[in-house]
């Protein structure tokens, strides 16, 4: 057993976990964030993205002893302090960017992550990023519509898919 601790959204949190435990397991389990996915437990579908130190990590492929002292982002810890949807939650909501919503938090700390280092991507630059993120539904057209417009640009010229 070893004791584990780090600020999640903002607040400290601590454990005595197993060596082993994984951070996706951590925040769910242990901190009962459910927001973070687990879809594949490979790395291969985005949906457990978390922001670690400001990175972009799939948080089933860390060790939660790996985040000891380190600030966690989770999807819970996205929305406006007053509660309300951020830019990217609600260009989510307002372009349908979601249908089952299984992938929505990977996709939306993806997205997060990817305008904060490019504030205004081209569509090739944000299909490129979501590579490591996996939408069962969609079809990515409106996902990335999504995120193109919550940078701020004019997403009428988007071609239809």
């Amino acid at each position: 057993m070893a004791q584990v601790s780090m600020t999640v959204n903002g607040r400290a949190a601590s454990a005595e976990i197993e060596g082993r435990t994984l951070l996706s397991t951590f925040l769910r389990e242990t901190l009962h964030l459910t927001g973070t996915h687990v879809g594949c437990d490979t790395s291969q579908c985005g949906a457990c993205v978390v922001h670690v130190n400001g990175e972009a990590v799939k948080s089933c492929t860390m060790l939660a002893s790996e985040a000891d002292g380190a600030e966690v982002a989770t999807i819970e810890g996205q929305a406006n302090a007053d509660g309300s949807l951020n830019v990217i939650q609600q260009a989510f909501q307002d372009h349908h960017g979601l249908q089952c919503g299984f992938c929505t938090p990977g996709m939306v700390m993806s997205a997060a992550a990817l305008l904060k280092e490019n504030p205004k991507p081209s569509e090739a630059e944000v299909r490129a990023y979501l590579e490591g993120n996996i939408c069962r539904c969609t079809g990515y057209h409106n996902i990335v519509k999504a995120i193109m417009a919550a940078s701020g640009q004019d997403v009428s010229a988007l071609a239809a898919e």
